[in-house]
C-alpha cells in the first residue's frame, strides 16, 4: 500500500518533486509512512525504471514519472523544472562509446533559464 501511494504521487505530479516533497504529499494519505520508507521506495522504483531521477545541478534530486525520452528546462530563480518536448533533438546521435570507458545508454538534456513566473516578478 505504502508503495504505491509513492508511486501514485510521483506519477500525479507534473513539477518534479523531491523526495521530502512526496514523503509530505504522501503522509497525507498514509500517516504512518517513514520517511526512510519513501527514501528506499523510491530508490527502488528508479532501479526498476518506473520512476526517473533527474539530477540537475543546483536543482537537487527531483524525481519524475515520466520515464520517457523527453527534456527538461530549469529555472536559476526558482529551482522549477518543466518538462520540454522537442522531436528534433530525441534524434541526437549518440556518441561512441568508450570515452573513458564509460557507455551510454540514453540520454536527456536540460536547459537553464528563467521561468515565466519570475520573469514576470523580475518585470513587475
Amino acid at each position: 500500500m505504502q508503495r504505491q501511494t509513492i508511486l501514485e504521487v510521483v506519477l500525479e505530479c507534473s513539477e518534479h518533486p523531491s523526495a521530502d516533497e512526496v514523503y509530505d504529499r504522501v503522509k497525507d494519505r498514509v500517516p504512518n509512512v517513514s520517511r526512510s520508507t519513501v527514501y528506499r521506495a523510491l530508490e527502488a522504483m528508479v532501479e526498476l525504471g518506473v520512476v526517473r531521477r533527474l539530477n540537475h545541478a543546483g536543482v537537487g534530486v527531483r524525481y519524475d514519472g515520466k520515464v520517457q525520452r523527453h527534456h527538461h528546462l530549469v529555472c536559476t530563480t526558482c529551482n522549477r523544472v518543466l518538462d520540454y518536448q522537442d522531436p528534433s533533438l530525441d534524434d541526437l546521435p549518440v556518441p561512441k562509446s568508450g570515452v573513458s570507458g564509460f557507455r551510454i545508454t540514453d540520454y536527456s538534456l536540460h536547459f537553464t533559464g528563467i521561468c515565466a513566473e519570475c520573469s514576470k516578478r523580475r518585470r513587475g
